[in-house]
């Protein structure tokens, strides 16, 4: 038998194929404010206008107070030691109960933070299946600009992203997809209904008998469309037409700086990420300004960097909404100890007495 043609049934060109997945240039309405969007939802950036821009008195600085630096007793040293090694299944308990402190040698760590709390926006169209629900034209009113659209703001300092649809951008157009039939050709079989059998490969036999697939034919209805040649439109679900809108996206970020001098090269820096420390210096304003006379340097040089480097990088495509700097002293304190004879040490840090070492007296292993 001839192999089969498996395009051969029947066909109905009124049945179109699938569009594009996006809007064909000169589909959408131009909307006033909004003229860059390309109809291919994506997302514009919407610069904040300038007087949105928020600017910075010349010469101005934050006093901090002075503080002192914190004590850990030999008590605290080794019930942090202790709650450390109880969570080492191989650690035993005993040379942390029996040591003999030498020294407890406590550090000044200064750790400096600045959060910028952002509002950025961007736009694009979206659309929705339109099944009769109302649609919020040009004629109920004047389109608003990114930034004149009304939101609900969080809390400060808080990252959160909310989606407004823009008033008055709606319109109902024919599904671009199916160009409004709500019906788009089958791609498996080419809006045939039928395809070629897949068991005897379009001959109609296989192994000197009659194909049972396809009794002979050489052709199986198709499966995906169930011998109908099309399918229901997946873009407005066979309704033929899309609600297009703008949507609004909102998005509210606090951009953290954080800044710790690195003196002591025993101790891992990121360890300090994960524990906290005891503020005594909270700045908080629209702009903050430079830490002027604190005795550590650097912390004075990182906040003069920080603050100038966030109202430059972020005042360009977002509104500064709050500034917060912060000066936190984060406790860390060097151990010595003896055990057996032989010495050892190990760090407390952070106000929670977390514990760093390289080596314990002893350790159990199973064989």
């Amino acid at each position: 038998m001839e192999e089969k043609d498996e395009d051969s049934g029947a066909f109905d060109p009124s049945i179109p194929e699938e569009g594009s997945s996006a809007p064909p240039p000169g589909w959408l309405d131009s909307v006033s404010g909004y003229e860059d969007h390309l109809g291919d939802c994506t997302d514009q950036i919407c610069p904040p206008p300038p007087d949105f821009v928020p600017q910075p008195e010349n010469d101005r600085n934050a006093s901090v107070p002075k503080v002192m630096v914190p004590q850990v007793s030999e008590d605290v040293a080794r019930e942090a030691l202790l709650k450390f090694v109880g969570k080492k299944w191989t650690y035993s308990s005993k040379p942390a109960q029996n040591l003999v402190f030498k020294d407890l040698k406590p550090f000044t760590v200064y750790r400096y933070r600045l959060e910028t709390f952002t509002e950025s926006r961007s736009s694009a169209w979206e659309c929705e299946t339109y099944t009769g629900q109302f649609v919020d034209g040009p004629q109920y009113g004047m389109i608003p600009q990114p930034w004149q659209v009304e939101v609900q703001y969080p809390p400060k300092f808080t990252d959160t992203v909310q989606k407004v649809r823009v008033p008055h951008t709606s319109s109902v157009k024919p599904c671009y997809q199916c160009r409004g039939k709500g019906r788009v050709r089958c791609t498996h079989c080419h809006g045939r209904g039928r395809m070629q059998c897949i068991s005897c490969h379009g001959s109609g036999h296989g192994r000197n008998r009659r194909c049972a697939g396809c009794h002979g034919g050489g052709r199986r209805v198709c499966t995906w469309c169930h011998g109908s040649g099309h399918r229901t439109c997946r873009k407005c679900n066979g309704h033929k037409k899309l609600l297009h809108f703008i949507q609004l996206t909102v998005t509210w970020k606090n951009q953290v700086y954080e800044f710790i001098p690195d003196r002591q090269p025993e101790f891992p820096m990121k360890k300090f990420e994960k524990v906290s420390g005891e503020a005594f210096f909270i700045d908080e304003s629209l702009l903050v300004y430079p830490v002027d006379g604190f005795p550590d340097q650097e912390i004075c040089n990182a906040s003069k960097e920080a603050t100038q480097e966030h109202l430059l990088k972020y005042s360009a495509s977002s509104r500064i909404l709050q500034q917060r700097q912060t000066i936190e002293l984060v406790p860390l304190t060097h151990a010595f100890y003896s055990y057996n004879g032989k010495d050892y040490d190990y760090f407390v840090y952070g106000t929670e007495n977390k514990v760093y070492t390289t080596k314990y007296p002893t350790s159990c292993s199973i064989l």
